[in-house]
């Protein structure tokens, strides 16, 4: 199994492909099949806001394409113009695509550039909207 230093500094490498002219938050995020792959994504702005996708749907949504159903971990970073100095927790919508695909015991891994915090889907999203 990967360990969150390296799944974190996947998320970084990702970070560094984010399309944000309008933000200037950069996030990126690398998630973990249960297989052992990995699937980054970066988040991409449009000028009209609501096209715009955040960097673990990114990531989800490539993985999703290939093929994949089963996962385990996601780290998720990010900071004004690419500076990492506070943790990025996803945001709801985000939070919702993940408990479409994701067991409750699915971990996201956080980084503020100093320390790791890592927290279950079922804390991150309680009760969430399901079939």
């Amino acid at each position: 199994m990967m360990n969150s230093k390296t799944l974190i500094e996947k998320a970084i490498e990702a970070m560094a492909k984010s399309y944000s002219p309008y933000s200037d938050f950069k996030v990126g995020a690398a998630l973990l099949t249960k297989s052992g792959r990995v699937f980054t994504g970066c988040n991409i702005e449009n000028a009209s806001y609501s096209p715009t996708n955040c960097a673990e749907r990114t990531a989800f949504f490539k993985a999703i394409s290939e093929g994949e159903r089963e996962f385990t971990a996601m780290a998720v970073v990010g900071g004004k113009n690419g500076e990492i100095s506070s943790f990025c927790s996803p945001c709801g919508v985000c939070r919702q695509v993940m408990a479409e695909f994701c067991d409750k015991d699915f971990m996201i891994i956080l980084f503020d550039g100093k320390l790791t915090k890592a927290c279950s889907l079922e804390k991150l999203l309680p009760e969430s909207f399901s079939l």
